[in-house]
């Protein structure tokens, strides 16, 4: 260590550009894995919140919330340690200017409308305002706020659904699914959205009554899914049981998105031990008579491996620790609209493995190293 110490003192300028690449590769990395992670937390942190550990679909639903449909039968059926009803449907909101007393243009908003009981293990933690209540309440994401504008006692607007709205008087955080905010409301509420008379009427009626693709509630009753927590003890068989973690893999584009970003990263990492490992290589083949030199004083190649892998180490920990500072200060400027979530122990892992791979890299020095004949060396 002393002499990796001091050889770096010595030539502080050659480690630094060691250290500035270790710096932006670490940097990119981990900005990565907060934007995966942050992605990830859009598409499913409404999910999480529900705490559960299986879902019950349609059994023609191929996993898909939106093309689920339960009839009350169905539901009564299904046996569970806890149950819950769930129904679904994508819209688009828009505060209503006329209730608000704004002349501004408000900006449409894709979110995603979940018809829950208020009293049930769905319900969601309210940050702000208070629970739904009786018909035409929800509570919303956050993001509304924070994005959007939206207020306590805002209406907003549902498209295609005849001008109906519903009043806004909670807010609660991390609830999005599939990168869209979510409404929650009762399933009264959901379904008298789209009751015959609105716009979408004709487009929820099938030929056997039941709603069309992203329907949440139709005129019979259905429910889009059943949410448990514990396990499903019996259920019917035309449905589907399917554990919670199988069901966010199958959310669209989730497991694609995960995939990519973890090849990237990983790709990155093994970039990272390259450069890393060359870097080193060639110092150590520039220091082959110094090597030598010390090899004939009587130092042991053990004691020059241990040298190069303390080096290495330094190098590639200082590297990391300012790519993380970097990172977290980026984070700090980045505006509310960008999905970046840092996650601590992602971070930890992530700088592990590049100074682990660093560390593996350099050990093509060391055997270099081992293989220096102190007579050639010295010459």
């Amino acid at each position: 260590m002393f002499l990796a110490i001091n050889e770096i003192r010595h030539n502080r300028l050659r480690y630094a550009l060691v250290v500035l690449v270790i710096l932006l590769i670490a940097y990119l990395v981990f900005f990565l894995a907060g934007l995966s992670n942050g992605l990830a937390r859009e598409n499913r942190s409404a999910i999480d919140s529900w705490k559960a550990d299986e879902i019950v679909l349609s059994d023609d639903s191929n996993g898909t919330l939106a093309m689920s449909s339960l009839d009350p039968t169905q539901v009564s059926a299904i046996r569970a340690t806890y149950k819950a009803t769930l129904s679904q449907r994508s819209a688009v909101v828009e505060k209503d200017a006329d209730a608000s007393g704004s002349d501004d243009s408000s900006q449409k908003i894709d979110a995603s409308l979940l018809g829950i009981a208020s009293d049930g293990f769905l319900s969601p933690a309210v940050s702000d305002g208070r629970m739904f209540a009786s018909d035409g309440e929800a509570v919303v994401d956050s993001t509304l706020a924070s994005r959007y504008g939206v207020r306590l006692g805002d209406g907003l607007v549902v498209a295609r659904s005849g001008g109906r709205t519903v009043k806004v008087v909670g807010f609660t955080k991390d609830a999005q699914l599939s990168v869209a905010p979510v409404v929650y409301m009762s399933s009264a509420t959901l379904a008298g959205l789209f009751s015959a008379g609105s716009e979408s009427s004709n487009a929820a009626a099938g030929s056997h009554g039941m709603a069309a693709s992203g329907d949440a509630t139709t005129s019979d009753g259905a429910v889009n899914a059943v949410v448990v927590r514990g396990t499903v003890r019996h259920a019917p068989s035309n449905v589907a049981v399917s554990s919670i973690s199988d069901f966010i893999d199958d959310l669209p584009g989730y497991r694609a998105q995960v995939l990519t970003f973890g090849l990237m990263i990983g790709f990155l990492i093994g970039i990272a031990a390259m450069v890393v490992g060359v870097f080193i290589y060639v110092l150590t083949l520039q220091k082959r008579a110094v090597f030598g030199v010390m090899k004939a004083q009587g130092m042991s190649d053990s004691f020059l491996g241990r040298s190069i892998v303390a080096q290495t180490m330094i190098l590639s920990l200082v590297g990391v620790l300012a790519g993380a500072v970097g990172t977290w200060g980026t984070s700090l400027a980045l505006p509310d609209a960008v999905p970046y979530r840092a996650d601590p122990v992602v971070i930890a892992l992530s700088g592990a493995l590049l100074i682990a791979s660093a560390l593996m890299a350099a050990l093509f020095s060391v055997s270099a190293m081992s293989r220096i004949d102190p007579v050639e060396a010295i010459g």
